[in-house]
């Protein structure tokens, strides 16, 4: 478990599960009011923190700059809604939820000693005594000091917290002579996430071909020599009146396929990064601070953030 001296360690500072994997940014820690212990810390997930997800700090640490819990990840992005910015209290059935989620025990005991108080918003560095009968109070993130928040249900006044935004209270006063004015800032992140899947198919098809080649043939023609006196032996060789043949035999050439493969070219898949502008739109919450009174005659620059 955190003291509430670490809770500005924590606030705006990230949180890793049990695997080391980080789950989000840590916003509010919500305080047992009977104690003034933290109780809960809600973090920021999803993408660009649009979600806030309560987990147990009991048994939660702080090393180095950030927060480690023992749940994984996907066990903190699943727990129950609770709207933190509904008013600013986790009351008892809420709670009981949360537990019932993370398997922790409701003791009847604490509960019977609580009720029917709420879990409730304690801003700021303040020293405000705790709720009567409140069970927890909220130190919220990134503020200046303010003074105790909301009370429980039966109480009169939440446990203080440490550094976060100033209480709700309508009865809280400046500090000294001069008030601080807070804002809040966008921060807009980026996550990496699958879009489609690419592959390569090879499959085989059929094609006809026409390719032309010459192929050859023999024909026969008939060749006709005068008796000669260079040829008058071989003509009067035989005897003078006779039948006879003589046979030739003709020949031609006929196209043949075949096919044999061959490597053409080699294909692959490459995936190059391309950058484009997107504008995301989200909303922040200021402060505004009004002088009530008779008019002082103080000059008021237009971009003091006062209220008109």
């Amino acid at each position: 478990m955190i003291a509430q001296e670490q809770i500005p360690t924590v606030l705006e500072h990230p949180v890793y599960d049990t695997e080391g994997k980080k789950i989000g940014d840590a916003k509010h820690v919500f305080l047992d009011d009977a104690t003034g212990r933290p109780e809960w810390v809600t973090v920021k997930t999803g993408m660009f923190g649009t979600n806030e997800s309560f987990v147990p700090i009991k048994d939660a640490s702080v090393v180095s700059d950030h927060l480690e819990v023992p749940y994984s990840k996907d066990r903190v992005k699943g727990a129950p809604h609770v709207d933190v910015d509904g008013g600013g209290h986790l009351d008892a059935s809420e709670e009981q939820r949360l537990y019932e989620y993370y398997g922790i025990a409701w003791d009847e005991a604490w509960q019977r000693a609580n009720e029917p108080g709420d879990r409730g918003w304690a801003r700021g560095d303040g020293d405000g005594t705790a709720g009567a009968a409140g069970t927890a109070g909220l130190a919220g993130a990134a503020g200046t000091a303010g003074t105790a928040g909301l009370a429980g249900a039966a109480g009169t006044a939440g446990t203080a917290g440490t550094a976060g935004m100033p209480g709700t209270d309508d009865t809280a006063a400046p500090l000294g002579d001069a008030m601080t004015r807070s804002e809040e800032r966008m921060h807009v992140g980026t996550e990496e996430v699958e879009t489609g899947h690419v592959r390569l198919r090879k499959y085989v098809v059929t094609e006809e071909v026409q390719q032309t080649v010459p192929v050859r043939h023999e024909e026969v023609r008939v060749v006709r020599e005068p008796i000669t006196d260079a040829n008058r032996d071989e003509a009067l060789s035989g005897p003078e009146i006779s039948e006879a043949e003589h046979e030739v035999t003709l020949h031609e050439e006929r196209p043949v396929v075949e096919t044999r493969a061959v490597p053409v070219e080699r294909v692959r898949l490459e995936t190059d990064e391309v950058t484009e502008e997107e504008t995301v739109t989200g909303q922040v919450r200021k402060e505004r601070i009004e002088i009530e009174g008779e008019d002082t005659g103080v000059a008021r620059d237009p971009g003091d953030g006062l209220g008109r």
